[in-house]
């Protein structure tokens, strides 16, 4: 990792969304928790007091919500996938990944999980 590199970590946002094939899961919302990790060039930011010379993760966090809270999903590739998009989208993301858990989808486990990443090209 670069020197000037900064990480942004978006720890267990805990929301709502339609996620399954299931009967029930199509027609009752389950819990998602996210897991966001992102990593920038954060030079400018590192000596400023500007909002603009940093990757807001508020914005980023707003985006997650209304993708997740105003959409149905059948698989968790997808739904990880699209938030991965969002987490990916500033030109100064060097590198993103993005965890979903699914908790309780399976019968004696705590969760199930999805994780993708994304990586700038060269």
């Amino acid at each position: 990792m670069k020197p000037e590199t900064a990480i942004i970590r978006i720890k267990n946002l805990r929301l709502r969304t339609y996620i399954g094939i299931k009967d029930d899961e199509i027609n009752n919302q389950q819990d998602v928790i996210i897991n966001v990790v992102i990593h920038y060039c954060a030079d400018k930011a590192r000596n400023s007091h500007s909002v603009e010379d940093a990757l807001n993760y508020r914005t980023i966090t707003k985006k997650i919500i209304a993708l997740i809270e105003n959409n149905r999903f059948s698989l968790l590739e997808n739904l990880t996938n699209q938030t991965l998009a969002i987490a990916s989208e500033h030109d100064w993301v060097e590198f993103a990944s993005v965890e979903i858990d699914k908790p309780h989808a399976l019968r004696f486990a705590d969760s199930v999980s999805m994780e993708l990443c994304y990586q700038k090209p060269q």
